[in-house]
């Protein structure tokens, strides 16, 4: 009981129901490796670079220019989801044993709060619920100046891994 009435606590104290801060890695990778598992995909192609890993969160950033620009000038709404699920699903399956597993996203969704039109967006990932399943995770896209872009909610299915000779069949 001690345990749940100090969870509650902190969840009254942050504000928010994610889980309390504790190692959530069950893979050790440098911000390097992370970035290098990047190349040759869509966050390579629209720059997304991994910067932080915490004990309980991910975080990369992501240019605001004609490449993440929608026709108005502005950050594009499809570029803030393809960072949220980057962050979200490199996060996720830090979080299993990549031989064994894989997560796959099930469902995003994300609210689009202020303009960016230039300059950089990092995004945050922290895990709400991380289970031998699913996984749900929140993502915040803040501007330079700390102001909230985004938030953005990233459902994982937890799966097992297939085999890589039965993967092609």
């Amino acid at each position: 009981m001690g345990y749940f009435k100090g969870y509650f606590r902190g969840i009254l104290a942050w504000g928010s129901a994610r889980l309390p801060a504790m190692g959530i890695w069950r893979t050790e990778l440098t911000i390097a490796e992370i970035q290098e598992h990047a190349r040759d995909t869509l966050a390579e192609h629209i720059d997304i670079r991994f910067t932080e890993r915490g004990a309980d969160f991910l975080r990369a950033t992501m240019p605001v220019n004609p490449h993440t620009h929608q026709p108005s000038g502005v950050l594009h709404g499809g570029a803030s989801v393809a960072l949220a699920e980057t962050v979200g699903s490199v996060a996720a399956n830090l979080c299993v044993d990549r031989a064994t597993q894989i997560c796959l996203g099930q469902e995003i969704n994300a609210n689009h709060l202020r303009p960016v039109a230039a300059g950089l967006v990092t995004a945050t990932a922290r895990p709400y619920h991380i289970g031998s399943r699913s996984q749900v995770w929140h993502i915040e896209i803040r501007d330079e100046q700390d102001k909230l872009v985004c938030v953005s909610r990233l459902t994982m299915a937890v799966l097992p891994r297939k085999p890589r000779e039965a993967a092609g069949k």
